[in-house]
């Protein structure tokens, strides 16, 4: 089969790969017809190399077709349409019983002191074969697809219920973690897929004031489209400033962080990691994981923009061991941190019922480029470089 394999630091290429085939009895596999390319992919291409391996497949938002299934999984069969969880979970161990699947006990990978093991992310995370591929062995398929409704049409598109893989649970996770008060006011800063999709879900549920931060002209667009009052980042020094300003000189009730390791404007943050990423791998693994360090522009902006009593929501993926977090003011403020990778199945019974014909999310036009899986190295460049308007890119094997 086909799939896109990571070789290096902003190399990757589609290549003729073994097929996957059942290894456990809780094992299935599926033909994949359209997979997300993530936020967090771009983290693979250029920052977290050391923990990568030449010929890892990339990749961990899927959906597609069931193919095959182990023994022991009876709640599937070929032919089901299924969108898989990004994270691999039991659903039955002591955290998956308490809704946290991403510290699932029976996939965690104890090795590296890490949660649950997830699709195409890292040796930290398990090393697993991701789905960026024309198919997908899924562990623990007795528990993690999601069936896509028997009463749905064959003919609905993909895009109407792939984003349940990672997208619409991860983004709904950041604003019940964010606690906005009912006519309260939150800030989203960076409206890539995650902070667009998580300003549009914290206006359903009747935020009265949602403000995204962002520097790209197309992404601010789209969150003014939808009802976002929005603050352009490299216009205004004063971000913070202005934030008060729009929120009666207090600032937010809470505020989503959905920017990571790679914010912008962290001059000392980026070049420790190009340091990091120009070191022998064995090397620049030790360094990242006992002084790695952050660009934290966008998390220092979110203490300065949050009330005081305020909520920061986390879902912006960090990496860092040595971040200088301000921890002063975060105690002088009472601010409460919430953060973590995203419980999926948690999640979806929520989500599932806005997945119908009036589609009040935008799922159907949220993708920006839909391209075949031959063009995944374009895909990641033009993604990484934020060109053409690129916000969410799925790919068609």
């Amino acid at each position: 089969m086909k799939a896109v394999v990571w070789h290096g630091k902003r190399d990757v290429r589609v290549e003729e790969v073994p097929d996957p085939r059942i290894q456990e009895p809780t094992d299935a596999v599926i033909r994949v017809t359209s997979t997300g390319l993530c936020g967090s992919d771009l983290h693979l291409y250029e920052v977290l190399t050391p923990f990568m391996t030449p010929g890892d497949i990339l990749g961990h938002e899927p959906m597609g077709v069931v193919e095959e299934v182990g023994s022991e999984v009876t709640r599937l069969r070929p032919g089901d349409r299924v969108v898989v969880p990004f994270q691999i979970a039991c659903g039955s161990c002591f955290m998956c019983d308490r809704g946290l699947q991403t510290q699932c006990e029976t996939t965690q990978v104890r090795e590296h002191g890490m949660g649950a093991a997830l699709f195409g992310y890292t040796k930290l995370y398990g090393a697993v074969p991701g789905g960026q591929a024309e198919y997908l062995r899924v562990p623990q398929a007795h528990y993690g697809p999601v069936k896509v409704p028997e009463e749905v049409a064959a003919d609905v598109p993909d895009d109407r219920f792939l984003y349940l893989s990672d997208v619409l649970p991860t983004a709904w996770q950041a604003v019940e973690y964010a606690s906005v008060p009912k006519g309260g006011s939150l800030v989203v800063l960076g409206l890539g897929p995650i902070g667009d999709m998580a300003a549009r879900i914290a206006l359903h549920q009747g935020a009265e004031q949602v403000i995204g931060v962002d520097l790209v002209p197309e992404r601010l667009r789209r969150a003014r489209e939808r009802g976002v009052e929005t603050l352009d980042l490299s216009a205004d020094e004063d971000v913070a400033g202005k934030i008060r300003d729009l929120t009666g000189g207090r600032g937010a009730d809470a505020v989503i962080e959905a920017v990571g390791m790679e914010a912008h404007g962290s001059a000392g943050g980026r070049l420790l990691q190009q340091v990091g990423g120009l070191l022998p791998d064995a090397l620049a693994e030790k360094v990242f994981t006992r002084a790695g360090v952050d660009r934290l522009s966008a998390l220092l902006l979110a203490i300065d923009a949050v009330r005081r009593g305020g909520t920061i929501s986390i879902s912006g993926v960090y990496g860092g061991t040595v971040d200088p977090l301000p921890l002063l003011t975060l105690f002088d403020k009472q601010i409460q941190l919430r953060m973590g990778q995203a419980n999926v199945r948690r999640w979806v019974p929520d989500i599932l019922p806005l997945l119908h014909e009036d589609d009040p999310l935008g799922v159907e036009g949220f993708a920006t480029h839909h391209v075949p899986l031959s063009a995944a190295p374009q895909a990641y460049e033009k993604f990484q470089r934020k060109e053409d308007g690129a916000v969410k890119v799925v790919m068609r094997p």
